[in-house]
């Protein structure tokens, strides 16, 4: 009897500790939803100003074990070139368990103390309609959120499978499943997750009827806040296969697509560097095998307080030209804005002599492998002394030396052109015959102009710069005499004399395109 009146005890003291532990959890992160909403606010500005959103809740009810609000995305006042309308919102309900054992958390046997887990779905309202039309009146969105005692988070995203049909127009998805942790401070974010596969049937403006599909959609990456920058880390991303189809005739093919970009602080904790890397499987077009390309992009050596100054200027401009109305309506005179901040702005980026490598650039089909390499050293301009007086002397002024190569094989380039005229409609036979007349044309006419020389059956054009002196293709010359021979304005220097150039062989005559 005793000791049944004992276990009674314990168990109404752990019920009393666990609704009062609750009731205050509940209360804290009550408490902390302000704070939380203002970092968010901040990520998404910082990530993403030009979107001219903002995140707000509403409605916060708390009761013992649970709580409810509403979290909402909409535009800035004031924004104009906002993704969302002044009168659209995103709304998502926030069902929200109290710790120190979130119930939704015990579903899952996780016995670890959190301060709440959360549910997260999709709000039904004028913005999101079209997407539980397609949804079949379901949250497209469904998302559980551990919040630990520290701030830390770790959310598991599903996206709903869809299946609709309306007439014509079809839209099928198998779902995904992304996850994201985030620690207390924001610091350091992790994202990954992958989409099996969907579709897309519809018609275009030309009445044409449209089925585009992907397959095996991944992502994966995690960032770190920099002292200098925002973030910097590592993210991949990948299609297995995109297709795009016409009138049941397929055109287009992309499998293999892939991005790899990381970037990280340099040993001396000063200077930031990174790299991009992009590959291509295989590009078919209308059942034409055009081939499998990449590209591998490395900068070096950049000054971190300098990208760090100009990542102020440019966040603070680029508001200012969202907030003027004028500009935000017309995205021509924007992007036109843009670049001219940037090009502004661009000296504070050569701090620290920067180094640019490309290697390679390159396409590669059945015969053959094309490829580009660049190695640019740049310097700081305002290092240098007095204004320039020329060309000459401002190029001088920002870059150190330059190498480059591109080797384009004779065969690799006549398959690809014949390939493209097969898609204009020639026959086969008579698209090899005017691959080869284009090929042989556009080499000849590169040896007359000196840009380019034969080695083997290889097309090769090299440059290389320093201190003024330009060695192309293993002729050296004076930096006025390369702009001479492309016809630049005068540099100051003396003009480069006059090239006595032959007259360009006629090519033979190209066949009339078939009527489709």
């Amino acid at each position: 009897m005793k000791k049944s009146l004992v276990a009674v005890g314990v168990i109404v003291a752990l019920g009393v500790v666990w609704t009062g532990t609750a009731w205050y959890t509940g209360k804290q992160l009550e408490g902390r939803m302000a704070e939380m909403v203002a970092n968010a606010n901040a990520e998404l500005n910082k990530a993403s100003p030009e979107a001219g959103l903002t995140l707000s809740y509403q409605d916060y009810q708390r009761g013992l074990f649970h709580s409810s609000m509403q979290l909402v995305i909409k535009p800035k006042a004031g924004v104009t070139s906002a993704i969302l309308r002044p009168e659209q919102s995103i709304v998502f309900n926030e069902t929200i368990d109290h710790g120190p054992f979130p119930f939704a958390q015990l579903k899952k046997f996780n016995l670890l103390p959190a301060m709440a887990s959360v549910h997260t779905t999709l709000v039904n309202n004028p913005t999101t309609k079209p997407l539980f039309d397609i949804a079949k009146g379901q949250s497209f969105i469904d998302a559980q959120t551990r919040i630990g005692y520290s701030g830390d988070t770790s959310s598991d995203i599903n996206l709903l499978p869809l299946d609709y049909v309306k007439g014509d127009e079809k839209v099928a998805f198998s779902g995904g499943q992304f996850k994201a942790d985030v620690d207390g401070n924001g610091d350091k974010i992790a994202i990954s997750g992958e989409a099996q596969s969907g579709l897309v049937n519809t018609t275009n403006e030309y009445g044409q009827k449209v089925l585009m599909t992907f397959n095996g959609i991944k992502t994966e990456g995690n960032s770190s806040r920099s002292e200098f920058i925002e973030r910097i880390g590592s993210q991949k991303g990948s299609i297995d296969k995109l297709a795009v189809s016409i009138e049941g005739k397929e055109m287009a093919v992309v499998e293999g697509l892939g991005i790899d970009a990381k970037s990280e602080l340099q040993e001396d904790k000063k200077h930031l560097s990174g790299q991009i890397d992009y590959t291509l499987k295989s590009l078919k077009v209308q059942s034409k095998d055009l081939g499998s390309g990449k590209l591998t992009v490395k900068i070096g050596n950049l000054d971190g307080a300098a990208v760090q100054e100009f990542s102020k200027l440019y966040n603070a401009e680029s508001q200012k030209l969202l907030a003027d109305p004028a500009t935000a309506k017309d995205p021509d005179i924007y992007q036109q804005r843009i670049v001219e901040l940037f090009a502004a702005n661009l000296p504070l980026l050569l701090k620290g002599d920067p180094v640019i490598t490309i290697a390679p650039l390159s396409w590669k089909n059945a015969k053959g492998e094309s490829t580009f390499n660049l190695s640019l050293f740049l310097k700081d301009p305002s290092t240098a002394t007095g204004e320039p007086t020329s060309q000459e002397e401002q190029i001088n002024r920002v870059v150190k030396s330059l190498d480059s190569k591109l080797v384009i094989p004779v065969d690799m380039a006549t398959e690809l052109m014949t390939q493209i005229a097969q898609l204009e409609g020639y026959q086969p036979a008579e698209a090899a015959k005017l691959a080869e007349q284009q090929i042989k044309g556009m080499a000849a006419m590169g040896q007359m102009f000196r840009v380019t020389t034969m080695e083997g059956n290889n097309v090769v054009s090299s440059l290389q710069y320093s201190n003024s002196q330009v060695t192309l293709n293993g002729q050296k010359m004076p930096l006025s005499e390369l702009f001479g021979m492309f016809g630049l304005p005068d540099t100051g220097a003396e003009p480069a004399p006059e090239l006595e150039v032959p007259p360009v062989p006629a090519l033979p005559a190209v066949p009339a395109v078939p009527q489709q």
